[in-house]
């Protein structure tokens, strides 16, 4: 896992099923991270604030997050 994540405090949604489908989200400086739950040193991802309020609009519409 990269450095800059090291500390962060991850969660899953209250809505997962407790499945393993489920991914992670942090709340980091400038945004939110992202990451699969059953790979957790696999890596993660990070969006920008506006790239999370995207994404959360997209899957509430079930709408594409991106053009």
């Amino acid at each position: 896992m990269e450095a800059e994540f090291s500390r962060a405090r991850w969660r899953k949604s209250s809505h997962s099923g407790g499945g393993n489908d489920c991914v992670e989200v942090a709340f980091v400086e400038g945004g939110a991270a992202v990451r699969d739950s059953k790979d957790p040193e696999g890596g993660a991802f990070r969006l920008p604030a506006s790239g999370w309020r995207g994404l959360l609009a997209a899957v509430r519409t079930g709408g594409p997050a991106l053009d």
